[in-house]
């Protein structure tokens, strides 16, 4: 596979742009540019979420994300790969988390950001308060049981 793939991962606490990281990974090489974007929904199961709050342990976050698209390119082929991840609050609608991935053909694009994202929830030191429209927070990370805590 392509293990040449140019790979720019970020973390902010600005709101993301998913067209500016489609524009970082257009290329005439690629065949295929995707673009996910993971936002804050109001229903969580049956709770209402009345906004997130993301923390991180940045320098290593940014490591393992660099990492996490570095693999990606090694088992498909990728043109180039951009992912930034949000720190901070994160209001209803707004994006959280945005993969855009360039390659020949749109199938290894479609599977590296399917790999990513779960690889990213993981394995990837960024942690989720939840903050419950009742007032209760609960703090989550990749796969561990969420912490309630009432306020």
């Amino acid at each position: 596979m392509n293990q040449s793939a140019a790979i720019h991962v970020t973390l902010t606490h600005e709101p993301i742009d998913g067209e500016a990281l489609l524009n970082l990974v257009n290329s005439e090489l690629a065949g295929a540019n995707i673009l996910f974007t993971g936002t804050t929904r109001k229903l969580t199961d049956d709770r209402e979420t009345k906004f997130l709050e993301y923390d991180a342990h940045a320098s290593m976050a940014e490591k393992k994300l660099f990492e996490v698209a570095e693999e990606a390119s090694r088992r498909w082929d990728l043109v180039a790969v951009a992912m930034t991840h949000r720190l901070g609050r994160v209001e209803l609608g707004e994006t959280s988390i945005a993969v855009a991935i360039s390659s020949p053909h749109r199938l290894a694009a479609i599977e590296a950001i399917q790999w990513m994202m779960d690889t990213v929830k993981k394995s990837v030191p960024i942690w989720k308060k939840e903050h419950w429209i009742d007032g209760s927070t609960e703090w989550i990370h990749h796969g561990e049981k969420p912490c309630s805590v009432g306020e």
